[in-house]
């Protein structure tokens, strides 16, 4: 074909809403495309979407995503001159009980930050707004009025259309059949010919995984999703609805999250669309292989799947009875593991990039086109999207898993995400040496990276069922045992098995120059250990790491066990073309208990002849109970303490040494209550791109002195004033704690948010670390914190720890 594009700077697999938003958004950047469908636009999971469009999320990133897109969409059809059907009808979210109504308030809060008019609403409301619903039992709802619906396939025209007259091309019917690399370039090969192209982007919706499996050669992996079976239905005109919308207009959307189902006004009648929990996966076993082309097709209807939704729904909204099923619409909707879209760089290949599985791909697609976008013309995005990060997946995803998971994410899709409660899908795929033990001495096991860590630890006659945890409170069976876990690490010793860190070693000639030149911070000396900070070129926070300096060119960086292939690709991106020296990840290699708390020397001398006199923040080889160790001094719970990094393998005589020689065992939760009491951050909570490392309070770890990425940028950040300023608050609060991204208000201005929130145990506080208007950064400032809905006095604090300011334990 003389006309077939052999060239283009980006070439983009997928012609869904997500693929042709990609487009948009690349082409309006300046960079020229190349879309590739293998049959027409929006022949996927596009062309049989409801086209529901929320700006409802708990997530930040998502949430941000959304109500881009909501905004794109008002204007596109006028800015690209094609009509479209859309609809803004608002929406209203049902909730049946105090604790979904609270889940209601947070996201009001968010929303209001983000300047969405979020409104809670009475049950006395309900039938103002929608007069069919019957209301007895329901608690109130929340009102969304940006919500409403789209068609699908004009909204994916529209924004192929506008990527066409920015510079993109189309190539409908033109399938990809593979990829190969050539002198840096990529290669994508289709059945009109080869595309050469610098960066290649997989928005292949349900394909992705078998798009995926081309990239294995240059470093890739299994895409980690699954494909399940979704239907809605569409009824028949009703005529009560047809003479009150004449009068009237559209009804609102409707929720009811806590039965799982939407129900939408179709033209005169209704759309009802459940998620049922005994749901069904498509594509999963052998005897059912996903189709080479499953183009604008559907499963058989399987309505007995929904009937108690349905009968759920005619009893909440009796006019849908009147209504016969018009049609049926079963068709295959792709799940990641958690429910997110994998967004972003693709894990272990350069210049590659997924926009896929996309679970809510219309209302997600605007914003995915621009976060995709940024991610390909700018390396780097306006928001933090760790959420929807491929990268955030790593090895233990199999094919098992992404079933599992995907079977419970879509059986609990409008479920809450409570802060004590774990889904128990997908459980045990990596587990310590001492696992067993571990759980047999009452470890409640959490999943960290896939690694199983005991997040606190029950007695006897605790309450351990999955209801227990269906609760935003601190209080459960769990608190009790926290505290006890929290005092013993003040007043005795305290064991915490970590497995699952990431870690990665770094030597050879030159490797000292170069980690200087990429992080903020001063290297240590050989012998001692320090934490890294690096930035981006905004001088955002990219990540941070300990780093322990075996000899002048060796050094081991460790990092949080959720950053393994993060981090290792900020490394590797930034390498020199031959380095001289060698950077490998070693996390599975490595082991690590923390031993903290007043007698943990006493302890500890009895099971070593290392020096235990050595100061804080040093490290050395020792024998701990017979086995090798790195004896690390230092403690993230904020006491006198060692980290004893063992190799995988002898990790169980050491633990069991701890243990008979009196250490008492804690878990993840008491360790969040002892880090935020010191003030120490968490990854991609506290530490993000959202903010830089001026804004982060990182000051103290900044070498002025020196070069390094993103330096000029917090040079101009710091002449021209900062934005916000991190800070610790202690707050006036019951039996809640502040969430992430819960809203901070000083004379009824929004003036902030909350990284993160808890109780501290040693100081008898509730505390929330967070982001603050700088002038109100002062200690002894005053100003609220919207906890699901409560105003709750707050109290800046002195830029040092809450405990132990000084020190002092820590050093001792």
């Amino acid at each position: 074909m003389a006309d077939f594009p052999t060239q283009a700077r980006v070439v983009i697999i997928g012609g869904g809403v997500v693929g042709a938003s990609c487009a948009y958004h690349i082409a309006k950047a300046g960079w020229d495309c190349v879309l590739l469908e293998k049959n027409e636009l929006t022949a996927g999971s596009t062309w049989h979407a409801a086209g529901n469009c929320p700006s409802f999320s708990t997530s930040w990133a998502v949430m941000n995503m959304q109500r881009y897109s909501l905004e794109l969409y008002r204007t596109l059809a006028e800015e690209v001159d094609y009509p479209m059907n859309y609809h803004v009808t608002g929406s209203i979210r049902l909730g049946h009980s105090r604790e979904r109504m609270m889940e209601f308030e947070r996201a009001r809060g968010m929303g209001q930050y983000q300047g969405m008019n979020l409104e809670m609403l009475q049950v006395s409301d309900l039938k103002d707004r929608y007069p069919f619903l019957e209301t007895h039992d329901l608690a109130g709802a929340l009102y969304d009025p940006d919500d409403g619906d789209i068609d699908p396939a004009q909204l994916t025209q529209a924004l192929a259309k506008g990527a066409r007259m920015n510079g993109a091309r189309i190539e409908r019917f033109c399938p990809a059949t593979g990829v190969s690399r050539e002198n840096g370039e990529w290669i994508v090969h289709t059945e009109k010919g080869d595309i050469r192209c610098e960066k290649v982007v997989n928005a292949a919706g349900y394909y992705a995984q078998r798009v995926g499996e081309w990239f294995k050669p240059f470093g890739g992996r299994t895409v980690p999703m699954a494909v399940m079976s979704h239907q809605f239905f569409l009824t028949e005109e009703i005529p009560a609805l047809k003479e009150w919308s004449q009068e009237n207009g559209k009804l609102p959307l409707l929720r009811d999250v806590d039965s799982s189902y939407y129900l939408r006004q179709e033209k005169y009648g209704f759309n009802l669309g459940p998620y049922e929990n005994n749901c069904r996966g498509a594509w999963m076993t052998p005897d059912d292989p996903m189709p080479e082309d499953f183009s604008f097709q559907l499963y058989p209807d399987d309505l007995e799947r929904l009937e108690w939704h349905i009968e759920d729904a005619m009893a909440r909204v009796p006019l849908l009875a009147e209504g016969g099923v018009g049609r049926n619409i079963n068709g295959p909707i792709p799940y990641a593991p958690d429910g997110l879209p994998l967004l972003g760089p693709m894990p272990g290949v350069p210049n590659a990039f997924e926009a896929c599985v996309f679970t809510f791909g219309i209302t997600q697609g605007g914003g995915a086109g621009k976060v995709l976008a940024e991610w390909v013309t700018e390396g780097q995005t306006e928001w933090d999207m760790w959420s929807c990060d491929p990268r955030r997946y790593t090895d233990y995803t199999d094919q098992d898993y992404c079933n599992a998971k995907a079977i419970e994410v879509y059986g609990h899709e409008y479920a809450m995400h409570f802060p004590y409660h774990r889904w128990p899908a997908g459980a045990d795929r990596k587990l310590s040496p001492v696992h067993d033990r571990i759980v047999e001495m009452g470890g409640q096991m959490g999943d960290y990276n896939g690694w199983e860590r005991a997040n606190w630890f029950a007695k006897p006659g605790d309450d351990t069922s999955e209801a227990a945890t269906q609760t935003w409170s601190r209080n459960g069976p769990w608190q009790p045992r926290i505290q006890e876990e929290c005092e013993a690490v003040r007043d005795g010793v305290g064991v915490l098995d970590l497995p699952g860190f990431s870690r990665y070693r770094l030597q050879g000639p030159g490797a000292a120059d170069w980690l200087d030149g990429l992080t903020a911070s001063r290297l240590p000396k050989v012998g001692r250990i320090a934490l890294l900070y690096f930035a981006d070129d905004r001088g955002r926070i990219v990540t941070e790491m300990s780093a322990m300096r075996l000899e002048e060119d060796f050094f081991f960086l460790i990092t949080a066990a959720a950053a393994q292939w993060h981090d290792l690709e900020w490394l590797q991106s930034h390498l020199p073309a031959d380095p001289g020296f060698a950077l490998a990840d070693v996390s599975g290699e490595f082991s690590c208990q923390i031993v903290t708390g007043p007698k943990s020397r006493e302890l500890l001398s009895g099971l070593t002849e290392a020096d235990l006199t050595q100061p804080w923040l040093t490290h050395q080889s020792a024998q701990v109970a017979g086995q090798w160790a790195q004896l690390v001094r230092v403690s993230f719970a904020g006491e006198l303490g060692w980290e004893v990094h063992t190799k995988t393998g002898d990790t169980a005589p050491v633990y069991d040494a701890l243990i008979a020689g009196g250490a008492k065992p804690f878990g993840m939760f008491a360790l969040n209550s002892l880090r935020l009491e010191k003030g120490y951050r968490a990854w991609k909570g506290d530490l993000s791109t959202d903010y830089t490392l001026l804004q982060g309070g990182l000051d103290r770890f900044i070498r002025w002195d020196k070069d390094f990425k993103g330096k000029p940028a917090l040079e101009a950040e710091r002449q021209q004033g900062l934005t916000k300023r991190f800070c610790t608050m202690t707050v006036e609060t019951s039996d809640c704690d502040a969430p992430y991204m819960a809203t901070i208000w000083k004379d009824g201005e929004v003036v902030g948010e909350v990284t993160s929130g808890g109780w501290g145990y040693r100081v008898g506080a509730s505390i929330a670390l967070g982001m603050i208007r700088p002038d109100l950064a002062e200690p002894g400032t005053e100003v609220e914190i919207d906890i699901f809905g409560q105003r709750c006095r707050a109290t800046v604090q002195p830029d040092a720890p809450l405990w132990d300011p000084e020190n002092e334990r820590l050093k001792a």
